[in-house]
């Protein structure tokens, strides 16, 4: 039995919603995936209600957004208790830090000479009350015809080493695995390899990580193997998923549900570790 534990709805900046995204995993053959939207729990209860419908397991997970040396480091929570009010009352200031990071990037783009508004960004949301993200920006070049995908956008403007690309001062990473810890939920690094920085995954797994996201898309195989054997070395458990963003056309991001998965071993193993 195979599971997906990385994917993204509509609650954060995924572009589908929970409800098509279990459906998706159904058909895609998995026996659970996870609901792991960035910075927030809304899409959770859907996805719960519909995977009942249909005879698949959803774990309720969370993508925290840290920041350490100026670039983002995400850490995925699993089987958080997504409805526990302090937990959302840190999600709520966590949300007013990236709206700020979304003005801010609509600004430099603006300084680039791209007429883009936060209104048109806001736009492309699917859901009310879910929260805007970098794909949502991206949809706005693409229909302006700045760029032609969702990879370009990223690699020239909104990734790490994009023109329009910021970071102000967030969480650092330390700090999203106290929280989910904090809300009875299990902290994994995802995708390691696009950090470069292997010593600080080391640090984070002896801080407290309790496993690490080695198959993922923007892995290669040789990623793939390097964080496999980490895992083992630190015997912390070894994750993977498609940290799927949606699909726009016939374009994908990262990669369709079910693309990368892992054994539902390690499921049983999150929920042992839980006892």
């Amino acid at each position: 039995m195979k599971v997906d534990l990385h994917s993204h709805s509509t609650a954060s900046d995924g572009l589908h919603s929970p409800a098509e995204n279990v459906k998706m995993a159904k058909e895609a053959g998995l026996a659970a995936f996870g609901v792991t939207d960035h910075d927030s729990v809304g899409g959770i209860d859907e996805a719960l209600s519909v995977a009942q419908e249909l005879g698949i397991e959803v774990i309720p997970g969370i993508e925290m957004s840290t920041v350490e040396n100026n670039q983002d480091v995400h850490i995925l929570g699993y089987f958080i208790q997504h409805q526990n009010k302090e937990f959302l009352n840190t999600l709520t200031e966590l949300l007013k830090v990236r709206d700020h990071r979304n003005e801010m990037m609509v600004d430099k783009l603006n300084e680039l000479g791209i007429p883009i508004t936060m209104d048109e960004v806001k736009g492309k949301l699917r859901r009310e009350g879910a929260n805007v993200g970098r794909p949502h920006i991206a949809e706005v070049l693409i229909e302006k015809k700045i760029v032609e995908t969702m990879e370009e956008a990223f690699d020239i403007y909104l990734g790490k080493k994009g023109k329009a690309y910021v970071n102000p001062v967030r969480i650092r990473p330390e700090d999203g695995i106290d929280i989910i810890l904090k809300a009875g939920g299990i902290p994994v690094i995802a995708h390691p390899g696009l950090y470069d920085d292997d010593e600080m995954v080391v640090r984070l797994i002896q801080y407290g990580l309790k496993g690490i996201e080695a198959y993922h898309p923007d892995h290669d195989q040789a990623g793939e193997k390097k964080y496999q054997e980490m895992g083992d070395r630190y015997n912390i458990l070894v994750t993977g998923g498609s940290d799927f963003h949606g699909t726009r056309g016939e374009i994908t991001f990262h990669a369709p549900i079910g693309t990368k998965t892992v054994s539902y071993d390690i499921v049983e193993k999150m929920k042992n570790l839980l006892e």
